[in-house]
């Protein structure tokens, strides 16, 4: 049983404790991008890269406003330090085989990817967007990147346990349209 001088005690600590310690002042700005050209969507990041923001989110789809849409949010923590600035780079295909090959150049200049999404475009297509990000400035170690696509799931199953052997590790995926007007599992792996 406990005294009531350390009942008392106990119960002070837990009541003052929260009040005199100091809130984590951690603060966030956020700059929302929607644009319907990929090209211009790049533009507007690296301008808020300018400012300091990196890359916290997209996707791809139709807003209320702008129709079909690739929205990116852009985030910058309020703190003393600035950080490192960022340089992004957006590609944009159907074709699996030019997205590998695109990442892979943009991979071996160090960029990282940092997401994807589908994009509609007012023309009808739906292209595969991946976000890639780097540091503004120094070296970046060379980055290998394996893109997997396929309209069967025990397919992308088998070529996932098949990368994963090699030693990659699945970043991201997405159903995206084919070129050819089929839907497929278009998968983004990175070696470690």
């Amino acid at each position: 049983m406990l005294r009531p001088i350390t009942f008392c005690f106990a119960t002070c600590l837990l009541v003052i404790a929260p009040i005199a310690l100091p809130a984590d002042d951690v603060k966030f700005d956020y700059r929302v991008l929607s644009t319907t050209k990929t090209s211009t969507m790049e533009k507007e990041m690296n301008e808020a890269a300018d400012a300091g923001f990196t890359f916290s989110s997209a996707m791809g789809g139709e807003t209320a406003v702008g129709g079909k849409e690739v929205v990116v949010v852009m985030a910058k923590e309020d703190k003393a330090t600035p950080a490192t600035k960022r340089v992004y780079r957006l590609l944009a295909t159907s074709k699996t085989s030019t997205m590998q090959k695109e990442m892979q150049a943009l991979g071996d200049e160090g960029f990282e990817y940092k997401g994807q999404t589908v994009f509609e475009s007012s023309f009808g297509g739906r292209d595969v967007v991946v976000i890639m990000e780097r540091a503004a400035t120094g070296d970046s170690a060379k980055i290998q990147y394996r893109l997997l696509s396929t309209a069967k799931t025990s397919t992308m199953q088998k070529e996932l346990r098949e990368a994963g052997d090699a030693g990659f590790i699945l970043l991201g995926m997405t159903v995206g349209k084919t070129s050819f007007g089929g839907a497929e599992l278009v998968s983004i792996l990175r070696k470690k």
